[in-house]
């Protein structure tokens, strides 16, 4: 073959594997989005993005041989792709037509909501991905030029594909969606696969014409070779020995990710860096197998053995590798800058995953090797062996996310995928020339490993951290298939922990809590139904049953948080679990809000941490857009915001964004703590206005209808009044966060390491109190005009709500130790209130949500 057309060749087959990573993870967010970003969504991405590679490696391998031209197959093929994935737009739009008629058919039916969105995936993933597993049996086919050439040009072909999905991930994870949108970077992504094809029909055409006979191994008279026994091992051992492999592969992906969930901020940034680190550890390893099949000296079988024996050992050691790299599930990069941040994730990923992936990324191409005695067709092999491997990896990530994790937990299931590759060891000692006793003398060593690996595990390691320092004590830890949740004892106080860094609120912030459900539902004259989007420990959504409800609806995205509010929260939960009124379920919020049988009068949005992979989702327009229209006539849309985890810039992003999709947004604070305050947006059609005498209503009746004061009731609740974001002209600047350009999720987990290392700063404290000034300065609240039925029938009650900014001030100055001014601000809160003495209020809580670092 003409040196510049090997070339040509291999730069397009590390194009086509750079597209085909950029299609998996757009592919898997996408569904997440259709489906919910749940395991079980993101798992049937997968199995139905497998299922088509292996299916494809299958029938193009078997078809490679037959064809006059293997590079105008993969040419073709890689056409094919690109038009099959643009057909995703118009699916894409098809779904968001029938999908809700659909749901609605499939009610309650788990079956029959499986099977929809099995059926919906499949239309979707499967054709391109079914063409997209022919590529590399159709390039296999065509660069193997003698038999003697399948292992090193095979294990070589690999190593580039696998290289390219690399730069992929990479280039999918950090730059192109911010660069391009997410439909740019789809569409660049189709553009390669069109240009690839086309590139590769040329240079087929040109070597046609150049070539005066056919070669041998590309003539389309020549049968392909059905088998793969060689070197005295069966091809269902081969292909056993295949599917185990990427088995374990793709299980270990799995468990490391949950692994280093434990330890890093989990942004789309740091799931990169993990999946990027697990590819180059398995290219790596096709290098490694390229370089041992390059020796011909070396015996195939042997060299197998000693590569399954070595797998076995750097998989069931890595659980050891990765506490002793984070010195026991220790915050990686505490304090870091972005770049550090960046590199010392990317160092303790590499660490730990690189010499166990690079073994288990040798075996499958190195199979190459063992078969190649046999003189096997390049394709029919590839595409055996291929789709063997995808095969196994998708009941691996199945078996590892809904069967291992939540048995096993993370290490002690990685130690027990180390007992496969023994077995698969002793499987190829029986094949062995040697006597019996011999073959025994060297099995049983293995055995014994495998039956250890199975049954051992490590006693000494916590799946949940806990400082006792702090005196905090473990109530109950779980490992699901979502997430690792623990329920903790701290100071006499219960919170509840996920991933060991992030608190999702406690008993020992019960007034924070009980605000974000008491603020927004006594802002209504009369809600009936309140919707919940997340849970949390239960406390917010159960304070809605103080209200005569008459329908309240929560989604929670783990049900391991599910599982343990009720275990342990009860006594602060108001009866939610038990209540007739209440219905809890364990679901992606937002695709439980789309799909909602009914309209409500109040939708909560919990405190969601703006920089985790997926939350951005929720403080994007789309979501806004479909929230609006499950609102009832009158109804409030509530978008609490962790303000101590957002700058000023997030938080503009978040503000315009729900300015731009409802006619009127207003402010409410959920406290007012100095060093650490969240704050509500509310949204409401135009001309919906605060209603006076509800606010006395519900204050009467949540105080057992003690006898009050029109003036303190009117006074406790609009002193928590921040002003209206409408018209305000304070974020008329600021970008739209949406789900083509999700500017939060790809932003905020910059600003929380430039927070970290000192360089930027949260919405708190004075930050935040300057906000409160100039909200107050564009729109005065004497012609608020949210506040016109408070003006008209209680004017005094607007200085109620000054009288909120100057408490803030109060508490920020006393704070930094400024009492002089402080009891200046103080004492003008006395003189715009009913009250005096200061409102008896918790100091700021420890158990807050947000992630602890």
């Amino acid at each position: 073959m003409a040196r510049g057309l090997r070339w040509w060749t291999v730069i397009l087959f590390l194009c086509s594997g750079f597209a085909a990573l950029v299609y998996q993870v757009l592919w898997v967010r996408e569904l997440g989005l259709l489906f919910g970003n749940t395991a079980q969504a993101a798992a049937l991405a997968i199995a139905v993005f497998f299922a088509g590679l292996a299916a494809g490696s299958w029938v193009w391998g078997r078809l490679a041989p037959r064809l006059r031209s293997p590079l105008a197959g993969f040419g073709l093929l890689e056409i094919g792709v690109a038009i099959t994935a643009l057909g995703h737009f118009l699916l894409y739009d098809l779904y968001h037509a029938i999908y809700p008629a659909l749901y609605g058919l499939a009610g309650d039916l788990a079956a029959a909501d499986l099977a929809l969105r099995i059926s919906l995936a499949t239309l979707i993933l499967f054709p391109p991905a079914f063409l997209m597993g022919g590529t590399f049996p159709m390039i296999g086919q065509f660069m193997v030029r003698a038999p003697r050439r399948l292992a090193t040009t095979g294990t070589a072909l690999y190593a580039l594909n696998t290289f390219g999905s690399v730069l992929g991930a990479l280039a999918a994870g950090f730059f192109l969606p911010m660069a391009l949108g997410f439909s740019g970077t789809y569409l660049l992504a189709i553009a390669i696969d069109l240009s690839v094809g086309a590139a590769a029909l040329i240079l087929a055409r040109g070597q046609a014409a150049k070539r005066a006979c056919a070669d041998p191994l590309t003539s389309p008279s020549k049968p392909a070779t059905p088998t793969l026994e060689a070197g005295g091992l069966s091809s269902r051992l081969v292909l056993w020995i295949a599917f185990a492999s990427g088995f374990v592969t793709l299980a270990v992906e799995v468990l490391w990710t949950r692994l280093f969930a434990q330890v890093l901020q989990n942004s789309v940034y740091t799931y990169a860096i993990v999946l990027v680190a697990f590819l180059l550890a398995l290219s790596l390893g096709s290098i490694a197998s390229h370089g041992l099949a390059r020796i011909p000296r070396f015996n195939p079988r042997h060299v197998l053995l000693a590569l399954l024996t070595i797998a076995a050992a750097v998989v069931a050691v890595s659980p050891w590798a990765f506490h002793s790299a984070t010195a026991g599930l220790t915050y990686v990069g505490s304090g870091a800058g972005w770049a550090e941040y960046l590199t010392a994730v990317s160092g303790i990923a590499l660490l730990v995953m690189v010499l166990p992936g690079v073994m288990l990324g040798a075996v499958l191409p190195y199979l190459l090797r063992v078969v190649q005695a046999a003189n096997p067709q390049p394709g029919p092999a590839i595409g055996q062996l291929v789709a063997a491997n995808t095969s196994g990896a998708i009941l691996g990530s199945l078996a590892a996310g809904f069967v291992l994790l939540p048995t096993l937990g993370a290490t002690g299931s990685l130690i027990a995928l180390g007992a496969i590759y023994p077995l698969l060891a002793v499987a190829v000692l029986a094949r062995e020339p040697l006597p019996r006793w011999q073959r025994w003398t060297y099995a049983t060593p293995l055995l014994v490993a495998a039956v250890a690996l199975a049954v051992f595990r490590p006693g000494e390691w916590n799946i949940a951290r806990v400082d006792e320092a702090a005196g905090e004590r473990l109530i109950e830890a779980r490992e699901g298939t979502h997430a690792t949740v623990a329920a903790i004892k701290r100071d006499g106080n219960r919170l509840l922990r996920v991933n060991n860094y992030y608190t999702l609120g406690g008993t020992g912030g019960l007034e924070s809590e009980r605000n974000q459900t008491l603020i927004p539902m006594m802002a209504h004259p009369e809600p009936q139904s309140v919707f919940f989007l997340g849970l949390g420990t239960g406390i917010t959504a159960g304070t809605a049953l103080s209200f005569s409800v008459e329908r309240l609806d929560a989604c929670e995205l783990l049900p391991e948080v599910i599982e343990l509010a009720e275990a342990h929260f009860e006594p602060w939960t108001q009866g939610l679990f038990e209540d007739p009124r209440a219905r809890v379920r364990a679901q992606d919020a937002h695709h439980c809000l789309r799909h909602a049988e009914h309209k409500y009068d109040v939708i909560i949005s919990d405190l969601f941490t703006p920089w985790r992979a997926g939350t951005g989702n929720l403080y994007t327009k789309e979501h806004y857009q479909q929230a609006r229209q499950r609102l009832e006539e009158g109804g409030l849309f509530v978008q609490w915001l962790p303000l101590y985890q957002l700058s000023a810039d997030d938080f503009a992003i978040i503000a315009r964004t729900m300015d731009a999709v409802f006619p009127q947004v207003v402010a409410w604070r959920g406290d007012l703590f100095a060093d650490g305050s969240i704050l509500a947006l509310v949204g409401t059609e135009e001309g919906v206005t605060l209603d006076p005498e509800a606010l006395i209503r519900h204050g009467r009746r949540l105080a057992g209808n003690a006898p009050h004061p029109e003036a303190a009731l009117l006074a406790s609740a609009l002193r928590m009044y921040a002003g209206r974001i409408t018209d305000s002209g304070l974020f008329e600047d600021a970008p739209i966060n949406t789900l083509d350009r999700p500017v939060i999720e790809y932003q905020a987990p910059r600003t929380q390491r430039r927070v970290q290392a000192g360089e930027a700063s949260w919405l708190i404290a004075r930050n935040l109190g300057h906000f409160y000034e100039v909200l107050a300065e564009r729109n005065p609240h004497h012609e608020d005009p949210y506040l016109a039925r408070v003006r008209a029938a209680h004017p005094p009650a607007l200085g109620y709500v000054a009288a909120g900014r100057h408490y803030y001030h109060y508490n920020v100055l006393r704070n930094e130790g400024n009492g002089a001014l402080a009891q200046r601000h103080l004492q003008a809160f006395f003189d715009l209130t009913p009250f005096s003495s200061p409102p008896q209020e918790a100091e700021s809580p420890t158990t807050r949500s947000g992630w602890e670092e």
